[in-house]
């Protein structure tokens, strides 16, 4: 059984300069009770790894605000301008990546491998920096791994063993961050005793604490 934490409880667990990885497309599938809580607590020069950081006033958005994050690792900024009032005055660091390689970083990290070959952004200014591999004349930008020290993840239906379901596309990023972190929390819409192992999307094994979304 894994051991269920108030969203307080699960702050907490966050120290200064950590790297997260954050779940959800905009606030689809983001665990918003668990931001809430982290923004309450007096964290500083965190690492936000995340598809986007939502709207200023939303999930995602609220650490943005805080002050809290110094670099944020995403695929767009264009929802929040507060992001990109903060990178443009070199309050905030911030690093772009296509959608689909930042997901493959992510999912290298949790399959233990050793990094990704992409042809996207041969040609452009993603490839700036980067090592160039040419395999049978074609080009492809090598990325690492990519993990984080906590992953904070939501769930639809999460059962006493951590295992997840997910209804319809609040799965997104959760699937693949819950894989690629040294502590995974998350967020469950529902707490049961059991699931049927055909709903399971995230087995329980990587999950390490879970917060009921009641439970503040």
């Amino acid at each position: 059984m894994k051991k269920v934490i108030t969203a307080k409880e699960a702050a907490k667990l966050i120290k200064d300069n950590s790297t997260i990885m954050i779940g959800g497309f905009l606030s689809c599938g983001a665990p918003d009770k668990i931001i809430d809580a982290i923004v309450e607590e007096d964290i500083k020069n965190l690492t936000m790894i995340c598809n986007d950081t939502s709207i200023p006033d939303k999930d995602k958005g609220k650490l943005i605000q805080s002050g809290m994050v110094k670099k944020v690792i995403t695929t767009h900024i264009g929802t929040n301008p507060i992001t990109g009032e903060k990178m443009h005055k070199g309050e905030l660091e911030v690093e772009f990546y296509p959608m689909g390689t930042l997901v493959e970083k992510i999912h290298a990290k949790g399959s233990g491998l050793g990094g990704v070959l992409t042809p996207t952004g041969i040609g452009t200014i993603l490839e700036e920096g980067k090592n160039i591999v040419e395999i049978k004349g074609k080009k492809y930008i090598f990325e690492e791994p990519l993990g984080a020290d906590f992953a904070i993840v939501y769930g639809t239906k999460v059962d006493k063993f951590g295992n997840v379901k997910f209804e319809g596309t609040t799965r997104n990023f959760n699937t693949s961050m819950a894989t690629a972190a040294d502590v995974v929390i998350i967020q469950a819409d529902e707490l049961v005793d059991e699931l049927d192992p055909n709903e399971v999307v995230i087995p329980g094994i990587f999950i390490d604490y879970i917060v009921k979304n009641e439970e503040v």
